[in-house]
């Protein structure tokens, strides 16, 4: 592709060399640039761009992309490389990403979902009803990117730009017919979504989360950055029970539609919510009314289900989906690491989480006191190397909303998991709750399962998804879902 057609829809300036250079690949990692590459220079956390520019050249590459300002007015570029440059390199690697692909979001559908919590239930719920109506459908998301039958590990909840775009393309490619994605704050924030016009954009909910220097400078641009995909949407669907929604919708430019709870006027509204608990089950039935008007059960519990399962039916039914295919598959659907129930007896119910900061553990135990359970017993442990101040807050919030509490090892990382517990339980010590200490994580599983009375819930917390423990920067192989197999296993040989 010729760098004019790859920077064609770009505000950038030609420095020197030629818009007609043949480009045979676009990177933004130099390990990656060879002949006739064009790559692009980020300024990254850890790494700049710019300092790989003469590496590059060597390599073979046709252009680099330079950020204004990066680099000294008399610095020497190597000969016959063309130079570009533009304001912000991050979305120069967006819009060429786009082209290089040949704009994959003009060809298919894209539905992108922002906000605090339940992006990642969100996007699997839309992708159930859309194919149990017979829909082809991608995903982008935190736990994974699913194209067809491939499954791709996700490093971040919204890749890099030019992944986003090569995701999209192998879609088209696969016969897909739409795609879902998470779309972060930071992706927002960085461009990894820039030139690209999603179908439906949605908004969930938002709270403080993510501030800190290295994400957002305050919760203002927290809810600036939210509010961004609203500029590059054409229907943008939002909770209308938040009360940060009309900041998060300052300057839109789509048509807006509403779903809530509280909000009598929402153009999809549940009523009559009522919490279903059976011996080892938990679950959710509501009323639908406003735009559909049906009764919904789900198989996951409380009232943030009802948020997730509401966003999904409002997206779904721009597709012409029937009443009775949406309640087929939100009945059935679950999401691995999120609410997960895992059956272990028909005395009480076990359920695997990813809730690994206090907000998130502070809501799923919130919830779950609506089922009235006997007990709440709480297994969780902190990663190594983040912030202490959340071990203290996970460990108050537990010792103060479960009825007992196993602290227990998460990723370590390069801390002592004695270290880490024994945060966790300066914290616990500020209530009155009732805890032990089991630092080997299958022990503390092993212990709650033969230790569950009836009309308990037990929830491992922290880990969701993630099949691995990182111990002194090794990944070993940790399933919490193998882990209760095992136990489950070895019982019935005792």
């Amino acid at each position: 592709m010729k760098l004019a057609k790859l920077m064609e829809r770009a505000d950038a300036r030609l420095i020197s060399g030629s818009w007609d250079k043949e480009i045979g690949s676009v990177v933004y990692d130099s390990r990656k640039a060879g002949e006739g590459s064009f790559f692009i220079c980020i300024v990254g956390a850890n790494s700049d761009g710019h300092t790989y520019i003469e590496d590059v050249a060597r390599k073979g590459a046709a252009a680099v992309l330079i950020q204004k300002g990066s680099l000294p007015e008399d610095y020497a570029f190597p000969e016959d490389l063309t130079v570009v440059e533009m304001e912000d390199t991050r979305l120069g690697l967006a819009l060429a990403s786009a082209a290089w692909f040949d704009y994959p979001a003009e060809q298919i559908p894209v539905i992108g979902i922002t906000g605090t919590k339940g992006k990642t239930t969100t996007t699997y719920m839309i992708k159930s009803i859309l194919e149990n109506a017979g829909y082809r459908v991608g995903l982008i998301g935190t736990i994974e990117a699913i194209i067809g039958d491939k499954h791709i590990k996700a490093a971040n909840t919204t890749p890099e730009s030019y992944l986003v775009q090569q995701y999209l393309r192998e879609m088209i490619d696969a016969g897909l017919d739409m795609a879902v994605m998470e779309v972060s704050s930071q992706a927002l924030k960085l461009n990894r979504t820039a030139g690209l016009k999603f179908e439906i954009g949605v908004f969930t909910n938002i709270s403080p989360d993510h501030i800190g220097p290295n994400e957002h400078a305050s919760f203002e641009e927290y809810l600036q950055c939210k509010g961004l995909l609203f500029r590059q949407c054409r229907v943008g669907i939002v909770n209308d029970d938040d009360p940060r929604t009309e900041e998060v919708l300052k300057g839109h430019t789509c048509k807006i539609e509403t779903y809530g709870i509280d909000r009598q006027d929402a153009d999809l509204k549940a009523s009559n919510i009522q919490y279903i608990h059976k011996p080892g089950y938990l679950g959710m039935r509501f009323d639908l009314s406003g735009r559909l008007n049906f009764t919904v059960d789900l198989d996951v519990p409380g009232k943030f289900s009802v948020y997730n399962a509401l966003t999904a039916i409002a997206v779904c039914e721009h597709f012409q989906i029937k009443d009775e295919d949406i309640q087929k598959a939100l009945k059935g659907a679950q999401v691995k690491g999120r609410v997960e129930m895992v059956p272990v007896s028909d005395q009480f119910t076990l359920m695997i989480d990813y809730a690994h900061n206090a907000m998130a553990l502070e809501s799923l135990l919130t919830t779950l006191k609506d089922y009235q359970p006997k007990r709440i017993v709480t297994v969780f442990g902190c990663g190594g190397n983040r912030a202490r101040s959340r071990r203290y807050e996970m460990g108050e919030v537990s010792g103060r909303l479960s009825d007992f509490t196993i602290i227990t090892s998460d990723n370590p990382r390069f801390e002592d998991p004695e270290a880490i517990m024994d945060d966790i339980e300066t914290g616990i010590k500020r209530t009155d709750g009732s805890y032990i200490r089991i630092s080997d994580r299958k022990e503390a599983i092993a212990y709650a399962i033969h230790k569950g009375k009836p009309g308990d819930v037990v929830i491992l917390a922290g880990k969701g998804h993630e099949d691995y423990q990182e111990i002194k920067g090794r990944k070993y192989p940790m399933d919490e879902r193998v882990i209760i197999k095992e136990i489950l296993d070895a019982d019935k040989l005792c």
